[in-house]
C-alpha cells in the first residue's frame, strides 16, 4: 500500500517514548493495576517489559520486585482473589481443571493457591457441560452425530481440560435433560464411598 504524500511530509513524527525514571514506572504499575485484575508475576513481567522497551533513566537499578510487593501490601495485586476469579470465569465458559490450572500457573500462581482452588467434582461436571452447550457437542448436537465427529468432540473436550470419564458420561446421555440432570448430580464419589 502506497503512502499518501502528506503523511511523507508530515512534520510531527511520533517521538519515541521517554525512558523511565522511577516516577514514570510507579505511574505505569498503578494505571496497570487499576485496569486490570492481575497478578504478581503478571505485574512483574509488564513493568520489565516497559523497562526493556523504553529504558531506564533513574537513579540506581530499578527494583520491580520491590514495588510489586509494596503493591501486594497495599492490597493493589492479591494472587489468591486474581486466581479465585480466573478459575471461576474459566469454569464457567467451559474449561476444565486441567486448563484452568495451566493458566494459573502461566499468570505466576503458586502451587499452593492453585491447590487450593482445585475445582470439585460438582464444578467439573457443570464446566463440561458448559462446554457441550456452548460447541453443541453430545447431546446438544443439532442433527446426530457419527462416529468422526464424535471423535473429534471428544478430542475438543479433552484439550479443553476435562477428564476423559466426564466427556464420556457428557457425550453418552441421551437427550440435553439427562446431561443436565447428571450435572447436577450429587458430587462424584459420593455414591460409591456410601456403599463401600
Amino acid at each position: 500500500m502506497a503512502m499518501r504524500s502528506a503523511d511523507r511530509d508530515n512534520p510531527r513524527q511520533k517521538k519515541p517514548p521517554k525512558p523511565l525514571d522511577r516516577a514514570r514506572l510507579e505511574e505505569l504499575a498503578l494505571a496497570y493495576v487499576a485496569r486490570f485484575a492481575t497478578s504478581a508475576a503478571k505485574l512483574e513481567n509488564y513493568l520489565a517489559r516497559k523497562l526493556r522497551e523504553r529504558g531506564w533513566d533513574g537513579e540506581g537499578e530499578p527494583d520491580i520486585p520491590a514495588l510489586v510487593s509494596r503493591y501486594a501490601g497495599l492490597g493493589y495485586v492479591d494472587d489468591a482473589s486474581y486466581a479465585r476469579a480466573k478459575a471461576g470465569g474459566l469454569l464457567r465458559r467451559g474449561y476444565g481443571p486441567r486448563r484452568v490450572n495451566q493458566a494459573l500457573n502461566a499468570a505466576g500462581i503458586s502451587q499452593e493457591i492453585r491447590e487450593g482452588l482445585r475445582a470439585g467434582a460438582g464444578e467439573q461436571r457443570r464446566a463440561v457441560l458448559a462446554l457441550a452447550r456452548k460447541r453443541r457437542f453430545g447431546p446438544f448436537a443439532a442433527v446426530p452425530v457419527d462416529r468422526a465427529m464424535r471423535e473429534k468432540q471428544i478430542a475438543a473436550m479433552l484439550r479443553a481440560g476435562h477428564s476423559l470419564d466426564n466427556i464420556r458420561e457428557l457425550v453418552n446421555a441421551l437427550s440435553p435433560e439427562a446431561a443436565e440432570e447428571w450435572a447436577a448430580g450429587p458430587e462424584a464419589g459420593l455414591e460409591e464411598e456410601e456403599w463401600s
